[in-house]
């Protein structure tokens, strides 16, 4: 198994595949740095059945003081946009592409720091295999680094929020992370575009036509 941190999760990963064995084996992951000052891993939660897997960047202050993901302020606004958009929450899992926080102390404060390149690559391993897994109709992309890590350098979620792509067996559709919406000046413009992304992922079938509303 890795021993400094700069090996990537591969070798974390356990012979048996399943989510409750992932989730155990990702407490002991080394794969890159952050499990250094992190408090915890922090992987994903939801039924291996849900016909929706929602990705994020990386769990936050309170996430990773908790140990689950989206329930901080950001998840607060995901769960009533997931709401209004007509998607069970029960037919969620939601995860994030780095599964230790990233931050940077300010007083007493832990202020988020966006992961490295390097640091989304290494984790990626676990991020496809819950996707292998859980095998989604539709993969919602919740920002920049959740994009990286599946969708590639290259794609651009400001130029292709909110159209399904392919993503193995699955459809993607990118659009803003909730933290977006709470960091914007105006925070009703940015939730309405995030709402109206979801909506799309709630009437997107797996042969990319749309449902009815």
């Amino acid at each position: 198994m890795a021993k400094d941190g700069n090996n990537g999760a591969a070798p974390f990963l356990p012979d048996r595949l399943d989510l409750d064995s992932l989730r155990d084996a990702a407490t002991r992951c080394q794969g890159c740095d952050l499990y250094r000052d992190a408090t915890q891993s922090v992987f994903g939660e939801g039924p291996a059945s849900a016909r929706f897997m929602l990705v994020g960047e990386q769990p936050g202050d309170q996430e990773d003081r908790k140990g689950a993901p989206f329930v901080g302020p950001a998840g607060r606004v995901l769960d009533r946009a997931l709401e209004e958009a007509g998607i069970d929450r029960d037919d969620v899992y939601v995860t994030n592409a780095v599964k230790h926080f990233s931050f940077v102390l300010r007083g007493k404060r832990r202020i988020h720091q966006k992961p490295t390149a390097a640091e989304v690559d290494a984790c990626r391993p676990w991020l496809t295999a819950e996707l292998a897994l859980v095998e989604p109709e539709v993969v919602v992309v919740l920002g920049a680094t959740a994009a990286r890590s599946l969708l590639g350098p290259a794609f651009r979620v400001t130029r292709q929020r909110g159209e399904p792509v392919p993503l193995g067996e699955a459809l993607a559709i990118a659009t803003i992370h909730p933290s977006a919406v709470l960091r914007a000046p105006d925070r009703d413009a940015a939730y309405a575009g995030l709402l109206a992304d979801l909506r799309v992922a709630a009437h997107t079938t797996v042969n990319g036509r749309r449902g009815s509303p």
